[in-house]
């Protein structure tokens, strides 16, 4: 692949301003400087400087964010910042999109990526995806809130009660939940139903794939083979 077609694929700017990079010595690899935008390049393990900040080649990108509270999962937002403002211009510039969404308050594991087949496989709901999260309750938890979690709960608009895969305690007011559809505020709506209110929500898991414990709030990270197959399970 050409230099200038490697930059235009990663995001960085049209074809045009990837020429210019590249023809004002702004870009190298393995340490040489490359002035021909023609320049072929093998992108197998490729990994190219731009003004010296290392940038590595990913046919699809495959993002794992860990998501503070404060931030809308939207390239538009309405009343927060966006996450994307926690990300490098070159993904939006890409077409880097949120696998499912966590509200403004909601913290945690969030994937995204630009590949529309593997977003479209883990906001399915015919997929059925596991994820788990971590609800801290206004009032303490009981075994009937619980076990009308595990049983199914009536959300207002929903046909058919909604039950969780798994539901239990940690601590008094400590919920772990693990549940299968992404309907609008779902989590918070469960516990709603069974009688108590989610002060706080984090998302720790999706399918396999847990938040690494190393990862702070507002970074990301690359996701390799290995945790994509952990997140297919």
């Amino acid at each position: 692949m050409n230099l200038e077609s490697v930059l235009f694929s990663q995001g960085f700017g049209s074809r045009r301003q990837c020429r210019a990079l590249i023809a004002e010595g702004r870009v190298s690899v393995g340490g040489a400087t490359f002035d021909d935008p023609d320049a072929d390049v093998a992108t197998d393990a490729l990994v190219f400087e731009i003004d010296g900040i290392a940038w590595p080649f990913r046919e699809r990108a495959y993002i794992l964010l860990n998501k503070p509270s404060g931030y809308e999962c939207s390239r538009d937002p309405q009343h927060h910042l966006s996450v994307f403002s926690l990300l490098p211009a070159q993904f939006a510039t890409r077409g880097v999109q949120c696998v499912g969404r966590l509200d403004q308050d909601t913290t945690g594991l969030l994937l995204l990526s630009d590949d529309g087949q593997f977003v479209h496989a883990y906001t399915s709901p015919k997929r059925k995806v596991p994820k788990v999260y971590l609800a801290t309750t206004r009032h303490p938890l009981d075994d009937a809130q619980l076990a009308a979690l595990r049983e199914g709960v009536l959300l207002h608009g929903e046909t058919r009660p909604i039950a969780a895969v798994a539901a239990h305690a940690r601590s008094a007011n400590e919920l772990e939940l693990t549940v299968l559809e992404g309907k609008y505020h779902q989590v918070k709506r469960m516990v709603a139903a069974a009688g108590n209110r989610v002060e706080a929500l984090h998302r720790e898991r999706v399918g396999g794939l847990a938040l690494p414990p190393t990862l702070a709030p507002g970074q990301w990270q690359w996701l390799d083979e290995a945790s994509l197959g952990l997140l297919r399970g």
